[in-house]
């Protein structure tokens, strides 16, 4: 082996080979580093615009996924029990007691004060629907105490009238003047009442057979007005009174017709349903 060609250019080409894969290595390392950094840093970057934004909102508040999503949801899908139609009707089942204690009174002040109490209860029959259907604030509940409400103030209206007859000379030779269309209005609302409780457990068929038309909106403005006629004319102050009474027994004649022949349609549309 000649001087020249000894360890020394091997090992300086084993060391030269090491130096750079040495280098190579520190070189990748220094480049991952590098990398990782920016790769940081363009997280932090990206990160800080997001949350420097202020257009960007966490995801729960966006979407409403989260618990305060949840609770707001659940919130606007719970029915309100009390809304503004359901109070005025719960109104007029309370003003029952009151009308038939102001009845008794002598004098004018409790005429008058039964009368206002009626006419209030026949005006708010009216706007709790008419607020239900323009604002949407029907409930459940509501569509239910409406009618009972409206019966419980009409029979009582006239089971009173029927106990204490108008001083006129009409009603002391025609006893029944009164207490004729009170049994047909009375029982046309009993016959409608279980009709339509039947109707709920039957098919939808059924159900829009029973529907509330306009004759029966006709027979419910007659027969408040009718009502609130003769309550009026109860009034000794009043002149001319047997004039308004012959005037409301008139209405209230028409609409004991009215809600006869109402319930005869109804019946006639169940039967109808029933036969196909």
């Amino acid at each position: 082996m000649s001087p020249g060609s000894g360890r020394a250019p091997l090992s300086a080409s084993h060391g030269t080979s090491s130096t750079l894969g040495y280098g190579a290595a520190d070189g990748g390392a220094r480049k991952r580093a590098a990398g990782g950094d920016l790769g940081a840093a363009g997280e932090a970057s990206a990160m800080g615009s997001c949350y420097g934004s202020r257009n960007w909102k966490p995801e729960v508040e966006m979407n409403g996924s989260g618990i305060d999503g949840r609770q707001s949801q659940n919130q606007n899908d719970t029915p309100r029990l009390l809304t503004l139609p359901t109070v005025l009707t719960i109104g007029r089942v309370v003003a029952v007691p009151i009308l038939v204690s102001t009845f008794y009174m002598d004098g004018s002040l409790g005429t008058t004060v039964t009368t206002i109490i009626f006419l209030l209860a026949a005006i708010t029959d009216w706007l709790d629907g008419y607020i239900a259907r323009k604002l949407r604030l029907g409930t459940a509940f509501g569509a239910f105490l409406d009618p009972v409400a409206d019966k419980l103030m009409v029979a009582a209206t006239l089971v009173l009238l029927c106990t204490k007859p108008l001083e006129c000379a009409v009603f002391r030779e025609f006893h029944w003047l009164l207490t004729a269309p009170s049994i047909a209005i009375i029982g046309r609302e009993i016959t409608m009442s279980a009709v339509r409780e039947w109707a709920a457990s039957q098919n939808s068929r059924v159900i829009e057979a029973v529907a509330v038309n306009n004759l029966g909106k006709w027979k419910t403005a007659t027969q408040m007005t009718s009502l609130t006629i003769l309550l009026a004319s109860r009034d000794p102050r009043l002149k001319q009174q047997c004039v308004f009474v012959a005037f409301g027994v008139a209405l209230l004649y028409a609409s004991a017709g009215l809600a006869v022949w109402s319930l005869i349609i109804y019946m006639r549309k169940i039967w109808r349903v029933l036969l196909k």
